[in-house]
């Protein structure tokens, strides 16, 4: 895993991903093309039914696809996400982890899992990248 001073670079290289960031999104642990990402549900990541909007799950796992295919090498851009909706949180606290599965000389596909922290599946995230030369 990446030292504290690694992680807090990453952490200022990432702050103008802003929708992320001020959506509560923070980056916790770094390691080779993986990422941990969480994020704080409070009343503003709501829908009208009082379940967490969709797009709080999708863009927690864009934003660790992002910081795991981009910290040690940038240039990588979403291609394609496909998200499952699995579960539902039990805690305030979900956390996204993304890990490489694949790396190809312009194309790299990762998996995003995001559970909350009793380890309960939330979602299952699917992102194909594309690496700028």
């Amino acid at each position: 895993m990446a030292d504290i001073g690694t992680l807090e670079k990453v952490r200022e290289m990432f702050r103008n991903d802003r929708f992320a960031t001020e959506m509560g999104a923070v980056i916790d642990e770094l390691g080779d093309h993986y990422a941990r990402v969480s994020l704080v549900i409070n009343e503003h990541h709501k829908n009208a039914v009082g379940g967490v909007m969709g797009g709080v799950y999708f863009t927690l796992a864009d934003f660790a696809f992002a910081v795991a295919s981009n910290w040690q090498q940038p240039g990588v851009v979403g291609l394609n996400c496909d998200a499952s909706f699995i579960g539902v949180p039990k805690t305030e606290r979900i956390i996204a982890e993304a890990r490489l599965i694949k790396d190809g000389r312009t194309i790299c596909c990762y998996n995003v899992e995001i559970k909350d922290e009793k380890d309960n599946p939330i979602a299952a995230v699917q992102c194909v990248g594309f690496r700028k030369a």
